[in-house]
């Protein structure tokens, strides 16, 4: 399997056993590996959409690659990043 083969697929396991929005695996400074969620996950909607991209990072991903470069990490980066869904806020008695 090739690198890219890996790459998706680990992705793919993230957003499937962890519950993620989506997931991000950095190849190198100019490709990624991306999979995210559509729809949150609900019991009346059981389909699941998921969008995958390979290609160039957007304008956060960029951001965070100048932050690995800075720190010294070297590509391809082993964690794949994952973004969770926002926490529900509490109701509040009136």
């Amino acid at each position: 399997m090739s690198e890219l083969d890996e790459a998706v697929i680990s992705v793919l396991s993230v957003l499937q056993y962890e519950g993620a929005r989506s997931a991000v695996k950095y190849l190198s400074e100019k490709r990624i590996v991306k999979a995210t969620r559509r729809f949150k996950p609900s019991k009346r909607n059981l389909s699941e959409e998921i969008l995958l991209t390979i290609g160039r990072p957007n304008y956060a991903e960029r951001k965070f690659v100048k932050l690995c470069q800075k720190a010294g990490q070297p590509f391809p980066i082993k964690n794949v990043q994952k973004k969770l869904y926002p926490a529900k806020k509490a109701k509040s008695k009136k």
